[in-house]
């Protein structure tokens, strides 16, 4: 039988442990500052990774290296745009890549002030995805701004920065046209409304977003020792994109390597852990996987980005 009073002790003064009270929270407090608060977060777990991603994107930004930001849709729909202009304003963000939703939401809060139909009611009767002015405005867009040789992203920012959009001042791509920052906008045929409509042009299309994994596979070599590429809410087109550039552009003989990247979403996506957290980062660099709602995680990360500055 086990002899229980043979068991081997140590002091506990020689034991590596993890969490220390120098790591620990400071107690809430009124009328505190965003920058009090935020040093106020315990530096343990994933509030250390946000203030390593802050740490990453501000240096970054100081010695001029690519910081790319990618997203979902959702991350347009929920509000988000006048943050993600700042940082192009504050010349933080460097490129932008968008799914085809993306730029779908962009344009009808350019044009409108408002996005996101209710798509239930709306498939009941196939109405979903029909209003004209979206389709009509986009498609005719990239056909125009594709055939004179730009990409999908270029072709849309280019004829809304042109356009008596009411309230363009908060579109995404048009900030991004503004300050010189390329989008690039990556499709999956027949994922979006424009598609069902007769304006829609698969082929210019399909350039037009080949062009711009081109121009993504381009900004990729600004990533080299010290870069950051975020990923806000695409689950499965981004990450497979931006490995496949990041292949390319290292195919090429360009090396690539020591840079950052993080995952912010909802809930665990095997894809985004693997292509852009994991994969990318094997041969030097760190990788971070944060989970929360992006309108609460994306101001809280730019705040602190801003005062970091």
């Amino acid at each position: 039988m086990l002899n229980i009073n043979e068991i081997r002790t140590y002091s506990i003064d020689t034991r590596r442990s993890k969490v220390e009270i120098s790591n620990f929270a400071k107690p809430p407090c009124r009328k505190r500052s965003f920058l009090s608060f935020y040093d106020s977060l315990p530096n343990i777990l994933k509030a250390k990774e946000i203030r390593s991603v802050v740490k990453a994107i501000i240096s970054a930004r100081k010695r001029k290296k690519s910081v790319i930001f990618m997203a979902g849709a959702h991350v347009i729909k929920c509000g988000l745009n006048p943050v993600l202009i700042e940082l192009i304003k504050k010349k933080i963000i460097t490129c932008v890549a968008l799914n085809g939703a993306g730029i779908i939401h962009d344009f009808e809060i350019a044009y409108i002030g408002k996005t996101s139909e209710d798509v239930g009611e709306g498939l009941k009767d196939g109405r979903f995805g029909m209003a004209r002015q979206t389709p009509d405005f986009i498609n005719k867009a990239v056909k125009d701004g594709v055939s004179s040789g730009l990409g999908l992203g270029g072709s849309l920012a280019r004829k809304m920065s042109v356009s008596r959009l009411p309230y363009k001042n908060l579109s995404l791509l048009c900030n991004a046209r503004k300050n010189a920052v390329p989008v690039c906008v990556f499709v999956a045929v027949g994922a979006d409304i424009i598609h069902q409509h007769p304006s829609f042009d698969a082929a210019l299309t399909g350039e037009g977003s080949y062009r711009d994994f081109l121009l993504l596979a381009e900004n990729i070599r600004g990533l080299n020792d010290g870069g950051v590429v975020l990923n806000f809410g695409s689950a499965v087109i981004l990450p497979e994109v931006f490995l496949k550039a990041l292949n390319l552009a290292r195919n090429l003989g360009n090396r690539i390597n020591n840079f950052t990247t993080a995952n912010f979403d909802m809930i665990y996506h095997y894809r985004p852990m693997q292509n852009v957290v994991t994969r990318p980062t094997a041969g030097g660099g760190s990788g971070h996987y944060i989970i929360g709602h992006h309108e609460i995680m994306l101001p809280l990360l730019a705040q602190a980005i801003i005062e970091g500055l």
